[in-house]
């Protein structure tokens, strides 16, 4: 049953000692009790300092220690010690109340401001009755008295009641909005038990949760005025003495009421403005939330015709909110790993280790061990929470196997070490968490090849390893175990080289726990022929051919290749090892648009029986065929001669348009594509621009034309041809002489020429494209020509070492 919460102080005692009063104790007339938060919140009493540091203690009637007559006479003793100067030992008052209290209603409910409670009528109980029972609603909790006192709840039957009491932020009080009021709820049943009689008594507590600050302010400041007649002219609220208009008020949900005796102000609890501190009691969690609010008024008096002008701000924080901690269970058993979530926190609280049952890891010592903590913020930055996820199989969590059932148990217990920055309050929250996993889960077994082996991964879960395995037609004993087997927690995998005698793995078998008939095997297949050949670049081959099984009688040493006479280099009972030249042993070779394709073929020679039944291997190699290779090598050097070694290093060589016959200016970069009229005359420059030897010279070797960027497009038009001009030009080219000047320090790294505009004769009916022209050029030893293009221009013989440059042009 909800209703109208009646919140009734039964004792106010009252003692004028000093905001720096210490916490007050109890006395039960034959021992002194210090009375701690955990105490207070247990038992029914509570304390705080009110605005002029008036400290005020409340008692509930029925609290632990109050003397109870009849449930209508309530007596308390209490003893007070008050801090003195600290030079004599600090004064003790002993207080006493008594309170009456007549009648009862049916139920009563009190929610003060750590605990709440709620009273029932009952009836009257016999000696023989045993200890009650206590059910939670809706957890169904079920715990005797001693249980119910542990948790920090407290249960009591008086003469005609039943009382119960619990903290705000116990674990079985939740959350419940009514009519739009969220409440605190405690639900609980309790059984007695009497010969032939089990009695049953609810009992519930709904307690309201604070959630506005309300702020009143007199109308009237009596001191300020002289008169009563006067006029309100205006009314503003702020926050940190900054005024809001309207609609920041009503964005943030402030709100001002002007009645006849007040101007009431309220703020949301949380609202924008304002912030939440954590805080520490007795290792419980609270925040608070301060705000400081301003009202700004503006009067006249209606006598004196004065008007005035007053401000007031106003520092509120609320009283301590107990925020317990909560952890979220996110796991799914089946994934094999704890995923959890505790929260929710203020930012200013930090998470810094965390106790397991055997070690305490720090949160980077968490991550590196692979438990993988991290902090989440809210959507609005405001709050936090602490992921964490631990695997089943790290030794922290505990594992228990109940076979009856067929259910393996994991179990991870941890206490969270927090602390609040900057006071470096540190507190704690422990949590147990459990899950179950069904033990009949099929293991997988997956397989997959690299270059050099195949690969078998048998995961068999939380199975038991009772497996039997065969590599090919052998039992994986122990001895051939440590070639072949890498064992990990749930899994094993097999690494077999392609080479291994044992390349005929085809079968693995497993006996499980509770299917010991079932058998599961896997063909490791991989694509060997990238493997089974290769191909030099001196133009030589390597074949293998692997002896399979469907051919046992087959015997690899009467393997050839086309031509019969080309046996195996090497062999034996399973491979045959080829290894010959792509000119020998009947090797064909064809063209492939660019490509050169070699092709041989591994079988057995006509005259052999077997030839019927067999296939043959084909094995072929392709080269680019037109890739430059550079090839370096040493000769003897001579006693009489200077002796270079063959080295590295970068030459760079630039193709450049002039402006005119001069060549003292050119083109840029950004001009391009240059235009130019047919015929007109084009002065190109070719330079080697990072060499400063006068003894490297630079030829042209071949210059030539095409449409677009491509140097190996068709059309093509040659200008130059082996260092010379072309033959067929009608307009040939025109080599110029290179002077040394302030420019062009070594001549012989220049070399220029002047071609004419012209038009491939497909656009000569309509010259308007583009024209790329591009130079392969020979790096020369001028001192000591060698012949070949090294010898000058207009030499006919092939360059083994050319550059590359491009121009575009259009017409």
């Amino acid at each position: 049953i909800i209703c109208q919460i009646l919140y009734r102080l039964f004792c106010l005692l009252m003692a004028a000692v000093g905001i720096q009063a210490q916490q007050p104790h109890s006395i039960n007339d034959t021992q002194i009790i210090n009375l701690t938060p955990g105490l207070a919140t247990q038992c029914g009493f509570s304390f705080k300092f009110d605005p002029m540091g008036n400290a005020m203690f409340f008692a509930s009637l029925q609290n632990c220690f109050s003397q109870n007559m009849d449930d209508k006479m309530f007596s308390l003793v209490m003893q007070f010690r008050l801090p003195g100067n600290h030079m004599t030992e600090d004064p003790v008052y002993r207080v006493g109340k008594t309170c009456s209290y007549t009648p009862w209603t049916s139920r009563e409910i009190l929610c003060d401001r750590n605990y709440m409670e709620a009273s029932e009528q009952s009836i009257v109980f016999t000696s023989s009755a045993t200890q009650p029972r206590v059910v939670f609603s809706p957890s169904k909790n079920v715990m005797n008295v001693d249980e119910v006192q542990r948790k920090g709840y407290a249960i009591a039957n008086t003469p005609t009641r039943l009382v119960l009491r619990s903290p705000h932020n116990a674990e079985e009080t939740y959350l419940q909005n009514v009519a739009g009021v969220p409440m605190r709820v405690l639900s609980t049943s309790t059984f007695f038990e009497q010969k032939w009689l089990v009695t049953r008594v609810d009992a519930t507590a709904v307690c309201p949760t604070p959630e506005v600050i309300t702020w009143y302010m007199p109308k009237h400041i009596d001191p300020l005025f002289s008169s009563d007649a006067f006029t309100m002219l205006e009314v503003y609220m702020g926050i940190d003495a900054k005024r809001l208009d309207t609609e920041e008020m009503a964005a943030r949900n402030y709100s001002v009421l002007v009645t006849e005796a007040h101007i009431i102000v309220e703020i949301p609890v949380g609202a924008v403005g304002g912030y939440f501190k954590s805080h520490i009691q007795d290792d419980q969690y609270f925040v608070t939330y301060t705000i400081e609010p301003m009202l700004e008024l503006l009067w006249i008096e209606e006598v004196a015709h004065e008007d005035t002008s007053y401000k007031v701000l106003f520092p509120i924080t609320t009283p301590l909110m107990a925020r317990p901690p909560q952890v979220r269970n996110y796991t799914v058993p089946e994934q094999a790993v704890f995923v959890l979530e505790l929260g929710t926190f203020n930012l200013d609280v930090e998470l810094l280790n965390i106790t397991f049952p055997t070690m305490v890891l720090t949160v980077a010592e968490c991550n590196a061990r692979g438990f993988n903590v991290r902090e989440q913020r809210s959507p609005d930055n405001t709050l936090k929470t602490f992921r964490l996820e631990v695997p089943f199989s790290d030794p922290v969590v505990f594992k228990e196997r109940r076979a009856e059932q067929g259910v393996t148990t994991f179990t991870l217990q941890l206490i969270y070490g927090l602390v609040i920055f900057p006071e470096y309050a540190p507190f704690s929250h422990s949590a147990v968490v459990d899950a179950v996993l069904l033990d009949i889960v099929p293991p997988s077994v997956t397989g997959n090849c690299d270059q050099e082996n195949f690969h078998i991964t048998v995961d068999y879960r939380n199975q038991e390893p009772f497996f039997v395995v065969l590599v090919g037609k052998r039992l994986l004993n122990h001895e051939f175990a440590q070639q072949y087997l890498t064992e990990g927690d749930t899994d094993f995998t097999i690494t077999l080289p392609f080479s291994s005698p044992d390349a005929v793995f085809e079968l693995a078998s497993l006996s499980l726990p509770f299917h010991s008939s079932s058998v599961r095997s896997l063909m490791a297949t991989c694509l060997l022929l990238p493997y089974l050949q290769e191909c030099f670049s001196n133009g030589t081959m390597t074949a293998l051919a692997v002896k399979v099984e469907s051919a046992p009688g087959l015997n690899p040493g009467q393997l050839t290749l086309s031509d019969p006479a080309c046996g195996p280099t090497y062999s034996d009972d399973r491979v045959a090892y080829f290894h010959f030249t792509v000119n020998s042993c009947g090797t064909t070779r064809k063209f492939i648009n660019n490509v050169m394709l070699y092709e041989n073929e591994i079988s057995l020679p006509d005259e052999l029986e077997v030839k019927r039944n067999a296939t043959t291997l084909k094995v072929s190699c392709y080269y680019v065929a037109n890739i430059t290779r550079t090839l370096a090598f040493l000769t003897r050097p001579r006693d009489n001669e200077p002796f270079a070694a063959t080295g590295t290093g970068r030459l760079m060589v630039r193709m450049r348009l002039a402006q005119d016959a001069s060549y003292n200016t050119f083109h840029q970069e950004e001009d391009y594509p240059v235009v130019r009229y047919l015929r007109q005359p084009l002065h190109f420059e070719v330079a080697l621009t990072t060499s400063s030897d006068p003894k490297v010279a630079l030829v042209l070797d071949h210059c030539w034309a095409t449409l677009n960027e491509d140097r190996d497009s068709r059309p093509r038009w040659n200008l130059i041809i082996n260092g010379c001009e072309n033959p067929e030009d009608p307009y040939r080219v025109v080599f110029h002489p290179v002077v040394a000047d302030a420019r062009v320090h070594f001549p012989p790294h220049v070399k220029r020429f002047e071609a004419y505009m012209f038009s491939f004769a497909e656009d000569a009916l309509e010259p308007s494209g583009q024209v790329f022209v591009h130079c392969d050029v020979v790096i020369c030893d001028a001192s000591s020509p060698s012949g070949g293009p090294c010898s000058g221009q207009c030499v006919n013989q092939d360059n083994p070492k050319r550059g590359r440059s491009c121009f575009i042009m259009e017409l």
